[in-house]
C-alpha cells in the first residue's frame, strides 16, 4: 500500500490516501491527490482507504494505534464496508459521513508448543482443522461448558461488523450493529448435527479447547492473523479498542446490514 503525501490544492481538511497495489487503486490514488491536498498519516485527521474490503481490514489494523476514522472508496469487489468511489466532491462526504463505531474481538491463543499469541480481529476468529480429520472441540461459555465435543470442520465467533461475511457463508445468523451480541456459528458441524449455533451477549468469555490436537490439528484466524497447532483459544470483546469507520448517511452500515437480512 501507499500513502500520498503531496497534492496541488482543493482542501477538504487533513486526509491522508492509502491506496491498495491493484492498477485501478493506484489510478484512483493519482487522480485524488491531483485533486486534494493530503498529509502525511502523522498529521492527518482521517484516513481515506481506495481498495476493496480486505485492503480497508488491513488499513484499519495497521492504523489501529493512531485512533483515526477511516472512510473507504471501493476500488474492489463486494465493498460492504467501503462507500462508492468518486472524485468530486469529497469534503462535503467527509464532512456529512456517519460515523460506525466498530468493538473487536481479542484472540489469545495456545500453541500446541505452549506459546502464548495474541490478536485483534474486526470480522471474525475462527478455528480450522489443517488435515482430513475433523477437528474436535470443548467449547466454554463463562466458565460453563456448553459443548463437548464438537465435531466439525470448525467455528468462529463473529461481530455485527462480520456477521455477513465468513459467518454467513457458513449459515450464521446477521447481527444487527446494535444488538449487543456476537455469532457463535459452527463450519459443517458433525456430532452434534444439529446445533447450528448461538447468540452470546457481546461481553461472553468463549473458550475453545482443541481435543487431540497433534492427531486432529487446527489453526486459528483473527481477521487475517493465523496461528497454526493450537490447543487452546479464548475470544472476548476489546472493550478498550474502539474503531471509527465512515461512511456516507444514505449508504451507512448499519443499514447495509438491515438491508442484508431481505437478500436471497
Amino acid at each position: 500500500m501507499s500513502v500520498a503525501a503531496m497534492a496541488r490544492p482543493e482542501p477538504a481538511g487533513k486526509i491522508a490516501f492509502v491506496a491498495a497495489r491493484t492498477d485501478v487503486a493506484q489510478e484512483a490514488l493519482v487522480e485524488l491527490t491531483e485533486r486534494y491536498i493530503p498529509v502525511p498519516i502523522e498529521e492527518a485527521e482521517v484516513i481515506v482507504a481506495l481498495g476493496g474490503d480486505g485492503f480497508l481490514l488491513h488499513t484499519l489494523h495497521r492504523f489501529l494505534p493512531r485512533h483515526l476514522p477511516v472512510f473507504g472508496m471501493n476500488l474492489g469487489t463486494v465493498g460492504f464496508l467501503m462507500n462508492e468511489y468518486r472524485v468530486e466532491g469529497l469534503g462535503e462526504r467527509l464532512r456529512r459521513a456517519v460515523a460506525i463505531k466498530l468493538k473487536p474481538l481479542r484472540m489469545h491463543a495456545e500453541t500446541a508448543n505452549g506459546e502464548i499469541m495474541t490478536a485483534l480481529a474486526i470480522n471474525e476468529v475462527s478455528l480450522l482443522r489443517e488435515s482430513r480429520q475433523t477437528a474436535a472441540l470443548r467449547i466454554t461459555v463463562d466458565g460453563v461448558v456448553r459443548l463437548d465435543p464438537l465435531v466439525c470442520d470448525g467455528a468462529l465467533v463473529a461481530t455485527p461488523a462480520g456477521s455477513t461475511a465468513y459467518n454467513l457463508s457458513a449459515f450464521g445468523p446477521i447481527l444487527p450493529m446494535n444488538a449487543g451480541v456476537l455469532a457463535l456459528t459452527p463450519v459443517s458441524p458433525f456430532r452434534p448435527r444439529c446445533w447450528r449455533g448461538a447468540l452470546l451477549p457481546h461481553g461472553a468469555s468463549i473458550e475453545f479447547v482443541v481435543l487431540e490436537p497433534f492427531k486432529r490439528p487446527v489453526s486459528v484466524v483473527a481477521d487475517f492473523h493465523e496461528i497454526r497447532d493450537v490447543r487452546k483459544v479464548k475470544v472476548s470483546e476489546a472493550t478498550d479498542v474502539v474503531i471509527s469507520l465512515l461512511f456516507d448517511p444514505e449508504h451507512h452500515l448499519e443499514e447495509r446490514i438491515l438491508r442484508e437480512q431481505f437478500l436471497c
